[in-house]
C-alpha cells in the first residue's frame, strides 16, 4: 500500500474481532512507531500490549480507577467498565514517558507519543487490521497512571483497540481541504 493511499484510507473501526496482529507484525508496526518525531531524542513512548487473559485485568484495573476516582457507578456502569477491553482482540495503552527538559515541554513530549499512535495506526492499517484510538476518563489521570504501576512522570493519553474488523464500518467523510488550509505566498 502506497503510504499517502494509507493514510487517506484510513478509518476509526470501534467493531473488532479476531485475529489481533501477530509478535512478528507488531514487531514491524513498531519499529515504525519508533520513527516518530521526537525533538531532543527523548523517547517519550512506552507502548504497554495487552491481549487474551490481561484484558479481564485491565478492566479490573479501569474499575478500580473509577472507584478511586470517586465515581458513583450503577452495577450496570460497573460491569461497563470492566468489559471494555474486551471489545478488541488486543489493545495498546499509550503512555507518555514526560521528561524535565529544558526545551521540550511537557506537551511536545505527548504529541510525539501521538505521532508514535498514528504510526502504528498506519501500519495497522497497512496489515489489513483494524483499530480505534479511545481515551475517555481512563486517560489523561493520575490514578490510571497509578492502578497501572507506571511512575509519576508518565501519562496515560488513550488506548488503541485493535483486531480485525467485524465489517461495520462508518463511511470515511470527505472534507472541504480549503476549509482547513490556509496557503500564504
Amino acid at each position: 500500500m502506497e503510504t499517502l493511499k494509507a493514510i487517506q484510507s484510513r478509518n476509526s473501526i470501534p467493531f473488532l474481532e479476531e485475529p489481533a496482529p501477530n509478535s512478528k507484525q507488531m514487531l514491524e508496526i513498531y519499529k515504525g512507531a519508533l520513527r516518530a518525531p521526537d525533538h531532543a531524542n527523548l523517547r517519550p513512548w512506552k507502548f504497554i500490549e495487552v491481549r487474551g487473559e490481561a484484558r479481564n485485568r485491565l478492566g479490573e484495573t479501569f474499575l478500580k480507577t473509577a472507584i478511586n476516582l470517586g465515581e458513583d457507578l450503577s452495577s450496570e456502569q460497573k460491569d461497563k467498565l470492566k468489559i471494555s477491553p474486551l471489545r478488541a482482540p488486543m489493545l495498546i495503552i499509550l503512555a507518555a514517558n514526560i521528561k524535565d527538559h529544558p526545551k521540550v515541554p511537557k506537551i511536545e513530549q505527548i504529541i510525539s507519543l501521538g505521532a508514535a499512535a498514528q504510526n502504528i495506526l498506519l501500519g495497522i492499517h497497512e496489515l489489513g487490521f483494524a483499530a480505534v484510538w479511545r481515551t475517555g476518563k481512563m486517560a489523561f489521570n493520575s490514578e490510571i497512571t497509578s492502578q497501572l504501576g507506571l511512575d509519576d512522570n508518565f501519562e496515560v493519553i488513550g488506548y488503541l483497540y485493535i483486531g480485525t474488523s467485524s465489517g461495520k464500518e462508518k463511511p470515511i467523510p470527505e472534507h472541504k481541504i480549503e476549509e482547513f488550509v490556509e496557503v500564504w505566498s
